[in-house]
């Protein structure tokens, strides 16, 4: 016999059956410096998270292979978003922050979940047709990138994903995945872990679309002194003058402001804005004073484990060896139903 997850926990002290321990689990393909768009996109959000519940976080250096072949730009990517977790405050004690590649089991786990996953899932992917579009190689690999994404889902009996819209499909066929393979093997072996839909707004580059790394219009979390003052120079405004009054709804510098403001903060800045007391070269100050103040302490334990990576990588190896223990466990259940263990 083995054993089976256990879905709702221990009851409590009148009998009755509790909600099961929240286990959060999320993973960050980084092709890059991290920017203001990866922080108040997800990072913020795991970051709070970690005291709510178990939290599992990783490095999605696999799923980095589908697109990525530089194998210096994958190993830098890798430890500058380990080194930025931890420098924003994640607590390996509480959260367990791991590279994917230290739990090869996640591999074995997916060619099991690849036997009971029908080619329709994958082949109505939508991350799969857009990268396509874009021209990025059609391989193997990110044409089965969602079987990878259940593994690393399904492997370590979560129950939540915090995801954003965009990956809600992705969690949907690794449920529909754990109930084919719950099905064909008659055994309930994965759990079916929901979604958490974040609440991010979408974070404005320099040029007023979302930002990204891909589109050269983000600003790096650390960045600081001249070069945070040029990037943020290059924010794109209208061409009202001094004196006019300004729309804070629709301007891109506003919008960033917003994002570390508080509710005063905003109303007073807006109220600027309306009246024509403040122009956009101050505003962009007040940006860059408010980036500056936020991160600074930050940046100053980035710049630590920058100068000391050998604290980075005590930090990956401690939570991936437990974080694969974990996932071992479950692959054994998914050998034993399938009769390969």
């Amino acid at each position: 016999m083995t054993e089976q997850p256990d879905e709702k926990g221990e009851k409590d002290e009148k009998g009755d059956e509790p909600k099961r321990k929240q286990r959060y689990l999320s993973g960050l393909q980084s092709s890059g410096t991290l920017h203001l768009g990866n922080y108040f996109g997800a990072i913020r959000q795991h970051l709070d998270l970690q005291v709510e519940g178990e939290s599992f976080y990783f490095l999605a250096n696999y799923h980095a292979l589908t697109t990525l072949h530089d194998r210096e730009a994958v190993a830098r990517n890798t430890f500058e978003a380990a080194a930025t977790y931890l420098a924003l405050g994640l607590d390996p004690s509480t959260a367990l922050l791991y590279r994917q590649s230290d739990v090869p089991e996640v591999c074995e786990l997916t060619w099991l979940l690849l036997t009971a996953t029908p080619m329709g899932e994958l082949e109505r992917a939508v991350s799969y047709k857009d990268k396509v579009a874009k021209n990025i190689a059609a391989s193997a690999g990110l044409f089965t990138y969602p079987v990878l994404m259940a593994a690393d889902i399904l492997g370590y009996d979560s129950t939540t994903v915090p995801v954003g819209k965009d990956q809600v499909q992705h969690l949907e066929m690794a449920r529909e995945i754990a109930r084919s393979f719950n099905h064909q093997y008659g055994e309930k072996v994965f759990l079916e872990p929901e979604a958490r839909l974040g609440t991010a707004p979408i974070v404005p580059g320099i040029d007023g679309a979302k930002m990204s790394k891909s589109y050269g219009n983000s600003i790096p979390i650390f960045a600081t002194g001249k070069p945070l003052k040029k990037l943020v120079g290059k924010i794109v405004t209208d061409s009202k003058s001094m004196g006019d009054p300004l729309d804070p709804e629709t301007c891109n510098v506003f919008a960033l402001y917003a994002l570390f403001a508080d509710e005063a903060e905003k109303a007073e800045m807006a109220d600027k804005y309306r009246v024509g007391a403040v122009g956009y070269g101050d505003a962009k100050k007040a940006l860059i004073e408010k980036i500056e103040a936020t991160f600074g302490d930050a940046r100053a334990r980035y710049e630590h484990l920058n100068a000391h990576p050998d604290e980075v990588e005590d930090v990956l190896r401690t939570c991936g060896t437990r974080a694969r223990a974990i996932c071992r466990e479950v692959t054994d259940r998914a050998r034993a139903a399938c009769g390969v263990a």
